[in-house]
């Protein structure tokens, strides 16, 4: 990926070396028809041969081959693609018990990953209110069943055999929450959502993060445990065994939370896992943008409209990366279906922001942030506050006004226009010193310096480190690359100035 080399082209500066004070980059920019709201720009990300039709109800693509989205809009950071999966499946089998062996229910490995951020004292990670007696009430949420039944139920077949009538069963999360409903059914179509691997992700995640260690044996044992119990009942086809040992994970799940066992923990806890942020997200986005995906499926090759992705693990990089903390301010432009913006709230705890221009992926973003918040309550976390807003970042007052306080800002501008490009330099001017500007393109050329030419640049603001990511970190291709993050220091602007005069 190359430096991004079009700033200086073709009088993008007025330059006068003269004067220190720094010049907008002026640039002749088509004014839309409508406002910003009702037309679509740009989503960054050249396409890949196809996009895949849902998303992979394990977790989320730390590791997959990310296929391409559709189009997203004028803004940067990109939707999730419906991804592979992230590591090989494994049958629930083990080498201590041939039976297991049967089974035709896989359940996926994560990949080892490091814990992407550093620990932050300040962090408080539990609802009070998902512990609270207010936290039993019912609230909505889209629950599993509701998208294997009614008209999406011809894409499933029951598990167990039952025919038609498919088996439904609730399921308890680490809180005072409301259960949620499973159907024990399988997708006939491998790429479908797959509930009984969602439940065995749930009590793996459960088991891991909530419970703590001197009482984990319930859960982990290799003979007794629920989760040894959980493979065997599905090695054996067994509905029965199934429901029995969901139904012990409740009773312990509710009985750690009564005694204040799964309080504890969640207290004793500054900062989500990755894994712990990947099955959450990966929970929304399979109920609420899987089934919708096909109207992300417009994209303009060549401009600005071109929808891509950022994976997760790439993303929580990004936040290592860049100290993001709790007490901060992070800013998408070019939020998409909002998975990174609602990614930050609750990894990091901050406050989180994007913004979108696409009206189908702003609708999906609704979407995904009313189940965010049902989601996080479920779960007994407390996420940071998250604010979609729709329209032109370039514009949107709203946009404009939290940039000036924002301390990380991401910009995927990988399929960016040069006019957008040298657009985008213009709010650098506004952001505060020590703002941290993630971009997959950087926005000062190769061998930059600061010059009496070229004084009044915007660039010369910025200074930047080039960073490299891995392979299946960006769904428009499998290989890795390079990012650049650039930090607001005007203080060798200043020197330059001081040394000349």
């Amino acid at each position: 990926m190359g430096f991004f080399d079009h700033l200086q082209k073709g009088g993008s500066f007025s330059l006068q070396a003269q004067k220190p004070q720094i010049r907008k980059v002026v640039q002749t920019r088509p004014v839309p028809a409508s406002k910003p709201t009702s037309t679509p720009q740009p989503s960054r990300i050249p396409p890949r041969d196809k996009a895949t039709k849902t998303r992979d109800s394990g977790s989320r693509p730390a590791s997959k081959v990310p296929e391409q989205r559709p189009s997203k809009s004028r803004s940067i950071t990109p939707l999730r693609t419906n991804r592979k999966r992230q590591t090989p499946e494994l049958r629930l089998s083990s080498d201590d018990d041939a039976s297991d062996t049967d089974t035709s229910f896989e359940v996926r490995k994560r990949a080892r990953t490091d814990d992407s951020a550093e620990p932050d004292p300040s962090r408080r990670v539990r609802s009070l209110k998902a512990f609270s007696e207010e936290g039993v009430k019912p609230f909505s949420m889209v629950h599993a069943s509701d998208i294997t039944s009614g008209q999406k139920a011809k894409n499933f077949k029951a598990a167990f055999g039952n025919g038609d009538n498919p088996v439904e069963i609730l399921l308890q999360y680490p809180s005072a929450s409301q259960k949620e409903r499973f159907q024990l059914v399988v997708p006939r179509d491998n790429d479908d959502f797959k509930p009984i691997d969602d439940i065995v992700q749930v009590i793996e995640v459960a088991s891991q993060h909530y419970i703590p260690e001197e009482e984990a044996d319930e859960f982990n044992d290799e003979s007794t445990g629920i989760k040894r119990r959980l493979r065997r009942a599905l090695a054996h086809a067994s509905e029965a065994e199934v429901r029995e040992t969901v139904d012990n994970y409740n009773k312990a799940i509710e009985r750690f939370r009564r005694n204040g066992s799964i309080a504890k923990k969640l207290d004793a806890t500054s900062r989500l896992s990755l894994p712990h942020v990947e099955r959450i997200l990966n929970q929304i986005y399979s109920r609420t943008v899987s089934p919708r995906v096909e109207s992300l499926r417009q994209y303009e090759n060549g401009s600005d409209n071109v929808y891509g992705e950022l994976l997760p693990r790439f993303i929580s990089n990004i936040f290592k990366e860049t100290g993001l903390k709790s007490g901060q301010v992070f800013v998408d432009l070019g939020s998409g279906v909002g998975n990174v913006v609602l990614q930050a709230a609750l990894e990091i705890g901050c406050e989180s922001w994007g913004c979108e221009m696409m009206q189908n992926a702003c609708d999906l973003a609704d979407l995904q942030q009313a189940e965010f918040k049902a989601r996080c309550r479920l779960w007994g976390v407390a996420p940071g506050k998250t604010h979609l807003a729709r329209g032109d970042f370039l514009t949107e007052e709203n946009i404009i006004a939290v940039l000036k306080r924002a301390d990380v800002v991401l910009i995927n501008n990988q399929a960016f226009t040069p006019q957008l490009n040298n657009e985008l330099i213009n709010h650098f001017l506004d952001m505060k010193e020590g703002c941290q500007i993630v971009s997959l393109k950087s926005f000062v050329p190769a061998g930059h310096k600061i010059q009496s030419r070229n004084l009044n640049s915007p660039i010369n603001l910025l200074k930047v480190k080039q960073k490299n990511y891995w392979s299946n970190s960006v769904s428009w291709t499998d290989v890795g690359g390079t990012y650049f993050i650039a930090t607001k220091d005007s203080s060798r602007l200043k020197a330059f100035v001081e040394g000349t005069e």
